[in-house]
């Protein structure tokens, strides 16, 4: 062996260690979280009590970001456009990854060419409350009273998972209530506890405390059965046979994140999500652990989709 061979041999070789080093290595450094809502809401919620438990577990901090508007779609435009580094992650929901690519007219990303899947991390009930001052207990009630005057509900956007549960709700309910859109569900609620609004689709997480506090009057839970966290609030499938809707948050990160930084990232959120103290977080307001890699997160997106199409067509929803 020549001493060229010797030294391209051993250039080659050194390369390629500092390449598993480097790959080893990841995180150096700190990682965003954009969730792309308001602070507040049910995805700002469960996205904290991630950041601060997977950044301890990849030991590295994981930043929350808050990127709100256009029904989650400026931040996830946020993480496509983002070096694809496992730096800039994104917290998804069924609004980002199903609704948002079907609703919208002018496509600001791909929900699927533009993501690299991570980790499906929680299924979440929704709520109908209302302001305890509406004259209603029941979602039957509630039914009566719009047939008899003019009401509205909050949203926390337009083309949101809780504004087509609400459209949903009005269509299988023969009613006519006004939309009321805000940039994601904690400036929703403001109004809703102020009585600005009278009613409000929302996530649980986000409204369980002030549901629990009496601040709110929880009517039903439109998942298909009720709470565990809430077994007293009935379902509106009780009233409304056959209502079913509900929303998830998962993580994504911008196509091309290498391999390595997914399945480190898909690791830690498992890890995260089985840690004890996170389960009960997570119980507390019945969201439904999932934690599964990104290839099960994958075939997740292109169900809800499909699922989600015939939704927005029946109800007309688009966004320019």
């Amino acid at each position: 062996m020549t001493s060229i061979t010797r030294r391209i041999l051993l250039g080659s070789a050194l390369a390629l260690g500092l390449a598993g080093t480097a790959a080893a290595e990841y995180p150096e450094r700190q990682i965003t979280l954009v969730i792309p809502f308001a602070a507040g809401g049910s995805t700002d919620v469960v996205g904290r009590i991630v950041a601060e438990r997977m950044g301890r577990e990849l030991g590295q901090q994981i930043v929350v970001q808050n990127v709100g508007g256009a029904g989650g779609s400026l931040g996830a435009q946020q993480v496509a456009q983002a070096d694809a580094d496992g730096y800039t992650i994104l917290m998804g929901t069924v609004a980002t990854h199903a609704l948002n690519p079907l609703i919208l007219t002018q496509k600001p990303y791909d929900p699927v060419a533009d993501f690299a899947p991570v980790s499906l991390l929680v299924l979440v009930p929704n709520v109908l409350a209302v302001n305890p001052e509406l004259p209603v207990n029941t979602v039957q009630e509630l039914i009566d009273l719009a047939k008899e005057q003019p009401l509205a509900y909050a949203s926390s956007g337009n083309g949101t998972p809780l504004h087509l549960s609400g459209e949903l709700f009005k269509s299988m309910a023969g009613v006519d209530i006004t939309h009321i859109p805000y940039k994601g569900s904690g400036p929703a609620l403001t109004d809703v506890l102020g009585n600005q609004v009278p009613i409000i689709f929302d996530n649980l997480p986000s409204a369980s405390g002030h549901i629990a506090s009496g601040k709110l009057r929880a009517l039903g839970v439109t998942t298909a059965e009720r709470a565990a966290s809430f077994p007293d609030i009935p379902t509106i499938a009780e009233t409304l046979p056959g209502y079913e809707t509900y929303t998830w948050n998962a993580l994504f990160a911008p196509a091309g994140t290498p391999p390595e930084a997914i399945e480190t990232l898909a690791a830690a959120a498992k890890a995260t999500m089985a840690d004890p103290a996170v389960v009960e977080r997570m119980a507390e307001f019945s969201a439904t652990i999932v934690a599964s890699g990104p290839d099960e997160l994958a075939a997740h997106v292109q169900a809800e989709m499909a699922k989600w199409e015939p939704v927005v067509k029946d109800a007309n929803v688009s966004l320019d």
